[in-house]
C-alpha cells in the first residue's frame, strides 16, 4: 500500500477510535477492556514507523473534550493497538503510586514499552507496576479486580 494511504486509513481509525473510546472506556472492567483493544493478527499498518504512532496518539488525545479523565489509559490503549497493528511488540504497563495506597484515592497510570525504553507517558518514580499487558497470554488466569477497583477510583 502507497505510504500516504497507509497514513491516511491510520489516521482516519485512530481519530475515529479515539471520539469513539470514552464511551467504550468509561465503566468497563480492564479484562474486557484490553480484549477489545487486541487487535489480534492484524499488521495492516505495518511500514509506520513507531514515532508517527505515538505522536498522533498523542495529537488525537490532547484536547480535553475527547479524552477528559484517565488520559494515560486511553492514550496507551490506542498506542498498543496501533503499534501492534504497524507490526511493532508495545507492552502496556499499568502502575499505581505506593504514596498513595492509604488514600481514599489511589492513584493509578499506564504507560507504553517499546524495545525496554518507556515511549509514551512515563510513570513516576513512586509507581509500582502491577500489570504488564503485551497480549492476551499476559492475562491468561489473571484475576484482576483489585486493578479494577483501582481504575474506578482513580483519576490518572
Amino acid at each position: 500500500m502507497d505510504g500516504r494511504l497507509l497514513q491516511l486509513r491510520f489516521r482516519i481509525g485512530l481519530w475515529l477510535a479515539a471520539r469513539i473510546m470514552p464511551v467504550r472506556v468509561r465503566g468497563r472492567e480492564l479484562k474486557p477492556l484490553l480484549a477489545d483493544y487486541e487487535p489480534g493478527a492484524d499488521r495492516t499498518l505495518s511500514g509506520l514507523e513507531a514515532t508517527y504512532v505515538i505522536d498522533a496518539v498523542r495529537r488525537s488525545t490532547r484536547h480535553p473534550w475527547t479524552m477528559r479523565d484517565r488520559r494515560c489509559l486511553r492514550q496507551g490503549l490506542l498506542a498498543y493497538r496501533y503499534l501492534t497493528k504497524a507490526g511493532f511488540r508495545p507492552a502496556l504497563h499499568f502502575g499505581v503510586d505506593r504514596k498513595s495506597l492509604a488514600d481514599p484515592r489511589v492513584r493509578a497510570h499506564c504507560w507504553i514499552v517499546l524495545d525496554g525504553k518507556v515511549v509514551l507517558n512515563p510513570p513516576s518514580e513512586n509507581m509500582v507496576t502491577v500489570l504488564v499487558y503485551d497480549g492476551p497470554r499476559s492475562l491468561a488466569g489473571a484475576r484482576l479486580p483489585a486493578l479494577d477497583a483501582i481504575a474506578d477510583r482513580s483519576a490518572a
